[in-house]
């Protein structure tokens, strides 16, 4: 009996399994690395503000002396700073979380929510909003155009997954290989129609569609957060409900239907679910790649496969890397502010390659 589970323990450990930290340990430092985060994020920008100044901008100081200084930093934080950072911290979570479901569902740790091409229809969606807005035939709703742009990026991420579950599903069942490859098709086509508003566009319109593309939350607004908080709340509640039945569709589509998990509900749930978190995430801050192959590739490796902690985790995490990016991005060229897009990419994008050629070793063995 010893040495069975001496041998145990040698195997445990060799595969790396007893290196893990527990994951209620992993969530605890994964929120304060959050509120590290936000802390900094708090702090620094184009119109800094000093860590002795924060508390009396917060409010935290009742006795602070008021002052052109003290009102400055207070405009700053409550009608710019704060609204952006929550901003980043909900769409992080919602990607990263969409990210996750999608490995879980594809059983393929390479999965992202860009392959159903719900970002692309809603990437699709706003550049048409833009060119239509400064046209002659919009110049009616030109006035609209801060609320006509995310509405218009919801409704075609929308628009785009009613598409491929209509082309996906049949007699009541859902083929997940119909639905990739669809996506990717759509996700062409959607592609090909942005690249035909560039081609039409003018000089104005070509850097709106090119920021909105390479992904902003300069636009972050306490109504975005009233559209983005209930969203997440749900999606909260939805991840726990599925965890189980994510957990148990590694195994396959019939052994999990053995188990007792209705698969296909199971499809539908985690489609919609993943194609609403993407689709007000890009309503939000335009097209934000690789946060959601990075955050639960990474996890799975420090907390394991469950997703009844990998997803809640992938949510913080994805919250700490936006938060951090979004930071980067408003002081690394000020006052100018680089697209977030491309600071995700340099990071996604190597990791992302490692991660193919890890997966070319292991075939190879």
């Amino acid at each position: 009996m010893t040495a069975l589970s001496d041998s145990t323990e040698r195997a445990k450990r060799r595969s790396g399994y007893a290196l893990r930290p527990p994951a209620s340990l992993t969530l605890l430092c994964l929120l304060a690395a959050l509120a590290g985060a936000a802390l900094v994020a708090l702090t620094m920008g184009a119109a800094g503000i000093p860590l002795a100044r924060l508390p009396a901008a917060l409010g935290l100081w009742a006795d602070a002396a008021p002052g052109p200084t003290l009102a400055r930093d207070q405009l700053v934080l409550w009608s710019i700073r704060i609204p952006r950072i929550a901003a980043a911290a909900m769409v992080g979570a919602l990607l990263a979380a969409s990210g996750a479901i999608m490995q879980g569902l594809f059983r393929n740790p390479l999965a992202d929510p860009a392959l159903v091409g719900v970002s692309s229809g809603g990437a699709f969606a706003a550049a048409a909003a833009i060119v239509f807005t400064d046209s002659r035939f919009g110049q009616s709703l030109h006035f609209m155009q801060n609320q006509l742009l995310p509405l218009a990026a919801f409704i075609g991420s929308l628009a785009t997954t009613i598409i491929l579950y209509s082309i996906a599903s049949r007699s009541g069942r859902t083929s997940i290989a119909i639905f990739l490859l669809a996506g990717i098709a759509i996700a062409a086509i959607a592609n090909a129609g942005v690249g035909l508003l560039v081609f039409i566009a003018d000089d104005r319109q070509l850097r709106d569609i090119t920021f909105w593309m390479l992904g902003s939350l300069s636009g972050a607004t306490w109504p975005k957060l009233a559209t983005l908080a209930p969203v997440l709340a749900l999606a909260l509640i939805a991840c726990v409900s599925i965890a189980r039945g994510l957990d148990v569709l590694v195994l396959g589509e019939a052994e999990a239907f053995h188990s007792g998990v209705d698969v296909e509900r199971l499809k539908r749930i985690s489609i919609v679910l993943v194609s609403a978190m993407t689709g007000v995430a890009v309503s939000v801050c335009g097209v934000v790649g690789f946060v959601g192959i990075v955050v639960p590739h990474l996890l799975r490796l420090l907390i394991g496969p469950a997703h009844r902690l990998l997803l809640p985790a992938s949510m913080l995490f994805g919250a700490v890397l936006l938060v951090g990016a979004d930071t980067l991005a408003r002081t690394i060229v000020a006052p100018a502010e680089m697209p977030i897009g491309i600071l995700t990419a340099a990071i996604g994008a190597p990791f992302f390659l490692g991660m193919l050629l890890r997966q070319r070793g292991l075939v190879s063995l």
